[in-house]
């Protein structure tokens, strides 16, 4: 204890000071990196990617379309027909036969009823084609996803609230509703995503979903406004910049981001550049829940970012300062600093040595 005194008393209340400031901005940092990072990887609508390919070589996109560029499954078979094509022209493999090399889900937002003979209910519907869990694993409470590619179009997947209204009870897999008339099946029941951004974002009521065919046959919906793909990225913004050429659309009637790298430092400066007219946004779509919640998340991540910045810059500056100021005042030159270095050196050799010997023996 005395020696931890006599060390603080060879300072100033100044430098003693300044230190705790550094240290305390050090900590502030270590502190929103962690929290940040840790934001980053509990995004799965975001990190298609990362469970695609461990390897980090490729990329999650995704396309945001207005009612008016009128996309429906022949074009979406009409772009894989291209990325086929484009992927072959450069050259890109897959690492054996049986892997795939992308896959890709497109879906509508809207309105649909369900019934179980007992009551009516008017929900929320995501209307999915492809391989949508795959870009977006909902936490499932029972059963299973199904597949947008499957040949029925018969299978519901509902949330918590749903299945108690429609039936009363949670274990409701394999029960049959009616939607429009025509039989469909729970294949699984989901907890919907609870936070403030989620509600802002429109998870604030029931949800289920249907396959696309099903919400646009027996529903309300204005067609497919979203279509995501997972590929190869063998350089930077590969993915992204194909995809926005490929697809035909005329950038007013289409909104392209790269999921994988939208939290990345540089994206996040682009955000905090675009502080004022971010918000402003003149293309008419609709964008669905979990793309606001990650739009959200950007803003605080972008935030976030300017107290990493401000708080590694306070401790530059403070040590710059100290540093500038010690120079000018310097009673020593480069010959003793480096006597100095070279003592400590020889100091701790020494130390060394003693503890070698000591324990030689034993």
């Amino acid at each position: 204890m005395n020696k931890i005194k006599g060390f603080f008393r060879c300072f100033s209340l100044k430098q003693l000071l300044l230190a705790a400031a550094v240290v305390l901005c050090l900590l502030f940092w270590c502190g929103l990196t962690i929290f940040s990072d840790g934001r980053k990887k509990v995004l799965a609508d975001q990190t298609a990617a990362e469970r695609w390919s461990e390897e980090g070589d490729a990329a999650q996109v995704t396309c945001f379309f207005t009612e008016s560029a009128e996309i429906d499954k022949n074009k979406i078979r009409g772009f894989e027909a291209q990325l086929d094509k484009m992927l072959l022209e450069a050259s890109i493999t897959a690492p054996n036969e049986n892997a795939r090399l992308w896959a890709d889900a497109y879906s509508a937002v809207g309105r649909i009823t369900l019934s179980s003979g007992k009551t009516s209910l008017e929900a929320d519907a995501v209307g999915i084609g492809g391989d949508f869990f795959l870009f977006h694993p909902v936490q499932l409470l029972s059963g299973s996803y199904f597949s947008g590619n499957d040949l029925m179009y018969d299978k519901v997947i509902v949330d918590e609230d749903a299945a108690w209204q429609l039936f009363g009870s949670n274990d409701v897999v394999g029960m049959q509703v009616t939607i429009g008339g025509i039989p469909h099946y729970i294949a699984g029941v989901i907890r919907r995503e609870e936070s403030r951004l989620h509600e802002a974002a429109g998870l604030d009521k029931t949800l289920v979903y249907v396959s696309c065919e099903t919400l646009t046959e027996l529903g309300v919906t204005e067609g497919i406004n979203t279509y995501e793909v997972v590929m190869p990225n063998p350089v930077e913004d590969f993915a992204y910049t194909k995809i926005k050429e490929k697809f035909g659309i005329s950038e007013n009637d289409m909104w392209v981001v790269e999921n994988s790298s939208r939290f990345s430092i540089k994206k996040l400066l682009t955000v905090i550049g675009e502080f004022g007219m971010r918000s402003m946004n003149d293309h008419a779509i609709h964008f669905p829940y979990w793309e606001n919640v990650a739009r959200g998340w950007e803003d605080i991540l972008a935030l976030v970012l300017m107290l990493q910045i401000l708080f590694l810059l306070i401790p530059a500056v403070l040590v710059t300062v100290t540093l500038v100021l010690l120079w000018k005042r310097k009673q020593w030159n480069w010959r003793t600093v480096w006597q100095f270095l070279t003592d400590c050196r020889d100091k701790a050799a020494e130390r060394f040595r003693r503890e070698k010997n000591k324990w030689k023996y034993f």
